[in-house]
């Protein structure tokens, strides 16, 4: 089997209202990728997908057909799709950086070797661990009315926890938290995530408070991710897990993150840097006695079967204690997808088709295509 192209879509999702994101990075109402075929001289058909919000990944949809068609496509063509680690290798050589772009291409060839296996991509990565991945919800960083009712709608849906956006002012983060917290009730599983927005001060002083007055049972990326001594400081201060996500792209970052005693949970993500890389992360995290869940950048349909896959066969993501953020589904107007992503009980369901399990609606590509 060959590779004999590389075809590119890019298309632009609306969010639906409970999934805009006001956040310490700013507001995001829609979302642009870059979907990816990768055709085969057999008649298979790799699916991945590029999560192309600059903001988030510091590529676009410009930039990352660009990088595919001046250095990535020609890096793999002719070669073997299921030959994954050997082709990531010409992916990392072909150019420096574009991370997310590269995620796409890897994707899709793991969804050929599933399909020329006839086998679902967690059977290849080991059998599943957990028979479902459960999720939390993520609660926008808007005034606390809005916070609240977006909480209420993540009950109704089942799902057991959640975590609200912070990094604003002190002030205004409490406000919200407690929002939230009056809505969901006290034995509800609530984190919160700064996107890195606090100074290291701040993030002492505003998650001791928001544990002692809302219980909050972990903070995610408190401070920027400049210097991971910042995180061992805030780590060091407060009493709650520490969760790494912007600070951890790739296997050394989680090193170093463990040599400093920087963080409890890494955030893994199949969109920086690809499920192989993913999975080493979270070989790092398992030896060094912490853990991880799977991060988002909500992503379309293709991703987060993706995603699910990982959480669903990976034991060192700890998905029961720190659920995953499998919520691209949920936060769109369409997945994309023919039959969409299923949910049940706060449980995101694992596609059973070979490979990624999942195929695109070509009439909901073309109406969202750009």
């Amino acid at each position: 089997m060959r590779i004999v192209r590389v075809e590119t879509v890019a298309v632009r999702v609306p969010l639906v209202p409970n999934f805009v994101i006001l956040g310490s990075l700013g507001l995001h109402t829609s979302s642009p990728f870059l979907l990816v075929k990768i055709h085969t001289d057999e008649g298979i058909v790799g699916l991945g997908e590029v999560s192309a919000t600059p903001i988030w990944s510091g590529e676009d949809q410009f930039t990352a057909d660009h990088v595919i068609r001046a250095f990535l496509e020609p890096a793999i063509a002719g070669e073997d799709p299921r030959a994954i680690e050997a082709l990531s290798l010409r992916l990392r050589r072909a150019v420096a950086g574009n991370v997310f772009t590269k995620a796409g291409i890897e994707m899709a060839l793991w969804d050929i070797l599933g399909k020329a296996a006839n086998l679902p991509l967690y059977r290849l990565l080991g059998g599943p661990v957990r028979p479902s991945v459960p999720v939390k919800m993520s609660v926008s960083g808007a005034e606390p009315p809005v916070a609240a009712r977006i909480a209420a709608w993540t009950v109704e849906q089942g799902i057991a926890a959640l975590k609200v956006k912070v990094g604003f002012t002190p002030e205004a983060d409490l406000a919200r938290v407690k929002a939230v917290r009056e809505v969901v009730g006290s034995s509800f599983r609530m984190g919160v995530d700064a996107n890195g927005g606090w100074t290291v001060r701040t993030a002492i002083d505003t998650i001791r408070k928001l544990h002692d007055r809302e219980g909050i049972y972990f903070a995610e990326q408190p401070v920027a991710p400049l210097d991971a001594g910042w995180m061992a400081d805030v780590r060091r201060g407060v009493r709650v897990p520490i969760v790494a996500d912007e600070s951890c792209y790739t296997p050394q970052d989680a090193v170093s993150l463990t040599r400093q005693a920087a963080a409890d949970v890494f955030s893994v993500y199949v969109g920086k840097g690809g499920i192989s890389q993913a999975r080493k992360i979270a070989a790092i995290a398992e030896g060094a006695g912490l853990s991880c869940t799977v991060g988002s950048n909500l992503e379309l349909g293709v991703a987060s079967a993706a995603m699910i896959h990982l959480a669903a066969s990976t034991a060192a993501i700890g998905a029961e204690e720190f659920p995953c953020d499998v919520l691209g589904p949920l936060a769109y107007e369409s997945d994309l997808l023919k039959t969409p992503i299923r949910y049940q009980s706060g449980h995101a369901l694992l596609p059973e088709g070979p490979g990624l399990g999942v195929e695109l609606d070509d009439a909901l590509v073309d109406r969202y295509r750009l």
